[in-house]
């Protein structure tokens, strides 16, 4: 087939939620796309080192921070962390509302100990409404992976704000003051609303849909070109660029009525069987 650029989310789609090792038969598959003349792309919410232990299986780049920061083999596409005073802002509003946040850095993840009181709570409470993206924060404080503490964070630049409320109502004045600035990406639904509400904050100046835009421009190929893959809603538009896209079948609802398709969950091969359904492998 003609050559097509293949776009992976990690968390719940390459790989188990909040995991680093993904299963053998999706690293095949990754392995042979590219010895067809494929080119295979990380496409993550995760910063750049959160998703660095995942490069060692051979990607051709990266879109990272839910577009926040684009990697096309060693050149820097786009790189585009929030002004000081939007990340210094908006955290205190929602601090100040009772929000606790987590703050990306390219190269470091500040978290604050009630987000995993949190989380944990949440979890035995719903565990039914667990979704990847909070399954990925629960699983990176329990396991320690690659948090800090927030007490370090010493203003360097942030590219991406995650966030767990007791409720929407604490966002509402976030909301009012930064809602034309940043996507209130919540993760998990009308279940998960019912309790703790979890998001993350993405800059409107770009997502993971205009990531892959820019490696296909750069690439020279068109976005018809463009295999995507996701499984939460934060993958929206990289179905809506795509000119194929999947959803894993455990995925957001919301996600399936937007891709071409769906495929087996990540536990149960569905990489590789995809992947062999469209003829890349």
């Amino acid at each position: 087939m003609d050559k097509r650029l293949i776009f992976l989310d990690i968390d719940g789609t390459f790989i188990q939620p909040g995991r680093m090792e993904a299963p053998a038969s999706a690293v095949e598959a990754v392995r042979q796309a590219q010895a067809n003349g494929h080119k295979v792309f990380l496409c993550t919410g995760r910063n750049y080192k959160m998703t660095s232990p995942v490069l060692r299986y051979g990607f051709d780049g990266y879109v990272c921070s839910a577009g926040g920061y684009v990697v096309c083999g060693d050149t820097v596409l786009f790189d585009c962390p929030m002004d000081k005073a939007q990340s210094d802002g908006v955290r205190a509003v929602l601090e100040a509302s009772g929000v606790e946040c987590t703050l990306e850095a390219r190269d470091a993840t500040y978290g604050g100990g009630q987000m995993m009181e949190r989380l944990a709570s949440y979890q035995a409470q719903r565990p039914d409404a667990v979704n990847s993206e909070l399954e990925r924060w629960r699983q990176a404080f329990a396991d320690g992976m690659l948090i800090r503490p927030l007490e370090e964070y010493k203003g360097e630049p942030i590219y991406k704000i995650c966030y767990i409320a007791p409720g929407r109502d604490c966002l509402a004045q976030a909301r009012a003051a930064y809602e034309d600035q940043f996507l209130f990406c919540e993760a998990g639904g009308p279940a998960q609303r019912q309790g703790f509400v979890s998001g993350e904050l993405i800059n409107r100046k770009f997502n993971k849909g205009e990531g892959i835009r820019r490696i296909c421009d750069f690439c020279g190929l068109p976005t018809s070109a463009a295999v995507a893959f996701g499984d939460s809603e934060n993958d929206l538009e990289m179905a809506d660029v795509a000119g194929v896209s999947c959803c894993m079948e455990n995925g957001a609802e919301a996600l399936k009525a937007r891709c071409t398709f769906t495929c087996p969950s990540v536990d149960e091969d569905g990489i590789a069987v995809a992947f062999r359904r469209l003829g890349l492998i």
